[in-house]
This record gives structure tokens, sequence and C-alpha cells, in this order.
């Protein structure tokens, strides 16, 4: 069974038969979904999916291009809200240069913010860094976030920024991508990185990998995702399967 640690199925995408599918997941394999907040708007449908659906669990949390949304009442808000039972990380949180808004100093104020968020609350973080690494790499040393704990969503970067966050704790969130052609960069992570801090995720409805590049994306595809991890590593597929579902429980603490 594997465990999807990163969706939006709260996205548009889902509207027309967001029920049929999740309520497909388990028998087709999948054993649990993180549900993952990008906005206050999807942190509280987040909630209300966890509520529906007993595997699915939550993390809410502000992208860092939503960041100019937040104000103090809406960090009380995730504060209060991350206590619900199923609510299992703070994130997405982080930076992304990629896009120009909201300003650099905007996004790393409310980063740093749900970073300690995240550690008043007791927590792991989910991280978003685009077009970012070294100033994301430089707040969570200088915030010590190796104290927090979390997972590098759809990590992009290369061996030695691997080295740093693996080093760190860290789990990397490893999806869809990594089938893609031109990912030569993130199969050398893959090949280097331990097992034991590999997590599954799709990002869904993007990122989908090939067969189905381009097209909606959804957890029943990371069985591709789970095949290209074991030609890398040369473990069997059940294997894989097994250990990234027990690291993902550990991540989320639902161990």
């Amino acid at each position: 069974m594997i465990f999807d640690t990163h969706a939006h199925y709260d996205d548009e995408a889902f509207d027309e038969d967001r029920e049929d599918l999740l309520g497909s997941l388990q028998s087709h394999g999948i054993e649990a979904v993180t549900n993952v907040g990008a906005s206050i708007k999807t942190s509280k449908n987040t909630l209300e999916l966890t509520e529906k659906y007993p595997y699915v669990y939550g993390a809410i949390g502000v992208h860092p291009n939503e960041t100019a949304e937040l104000d103090e009442d809406k960090l009380n808000w995730l504060k209060e809200n991350s206590k619900r039972k199923k609510i299992v990380a703070i994130g997405e949180i982080g930076l992304d240069y990629y896009w120009e808004e909201p300003d650099h100093d905007t996004q790393k104020t409310w980063f740093i913010k749900q970073l300690n968020l995240a550690r008043e609350v007791k927590l792991p973080v989910i991280i978003h860094s685009r077009d970012a690494a070294k100033d994301t790499l430089d707040i969570m040393k200088a915030e010590k976030a190796e104290d927090i704990g979390g997972v590098i969503h759809c990590f992009s970067y290369g061996k030695e920024m691997a080295r740093e966050y693996l080093n760190m704790g860290f789990y990397l969130g490893i999806g869809g991508v990594l089938t893609f052609k031109n990912a030569r960069k993130l199969k050398e992570v893959v090949e280097y990185m331990p097992l034991e801090q590999l997590v599954l995720e799709t990002d869904c409805p993007y990122l989908a990998p090939v067969p189905n590049r381009g097209k909606r994306n959804t957890s029943l595809n990371l069985s591709f995702v789970v095949r290209e991890i074991s030609m890398i590593k040369g473990i069997p597929e059940e294997t894989i399967m097994e250990i990234t579902s027990r690291n993902a429980k550990r991540l989320y603490a639902l161990v």
C-alpha cells in the first residue's frame, strides 16, 4: 500500500469526480493521503476533507506566493486549527522566487513565522522551495529547522543540497518528475539518498509522471514513481512501498 504524502484534492481539477476518486483510492492500493493547504482557503478545504475521509490527513499553511494574505489573525487561525487530531503538519511553506509576487522580504517574513508556529505546536513542516535554494537553506539553518523536522516537498535541487537536508534529518518528497527524461539530477539524488528518508508524493493535480505527463495527476499514478525508484536503486517495488509508507507515518507521527 502507498502513502501519498502531498496532494491537493480540494483543487477545482477534481470538482467533477472528487468523491468517486477519493472513495476508490484504498481499493487501488493507496492506503492514505495527506492533503496540503497552500492558503487559508485551501487549508479550510483541507480540514473538510480530513473530516469526510478516514484515510485523508491534512497539513495547513500558506504557500510563499500566497503570503501577502497573511496577518497575525490568520496566523492565529492556523495555530488553533493545527490542534485538530488529523492535522499532521504545517505546510506548505517556504520560498518561491519563480514568481515575483509577493516580494522576497514578505515571503521570508512569513516563512520564518510559520516555521516558528510549527515549532510551537510541535508539528513537522512541509517545505516548498523553488528557485530559492540558498535563501531557503540559510533561513532553515538560522531557525534551527532540524529541531522541527519535516519534508522538502517536490525536491528539485542537486546532490549537494540533498546532503544538507538529509543531514538535518529531513525527508525528501519524490514524485512524478523523477520519471521525466530531463530529470537526471533528481535520479542522481534518489540513487544517492537513503531510502529511509524518501517519501512518495504526487502534488496532484500537478506533475503527473510518464506515461501520463501533462494529464491530471492522482495518487493512482504513484505506481509509476515506485517503478522508477525500484529501477534506480535495484530494490523490489514492494520494498519501496513498504519502506516509504513507514517513512510517511514516521514523518507525520502516525506510528
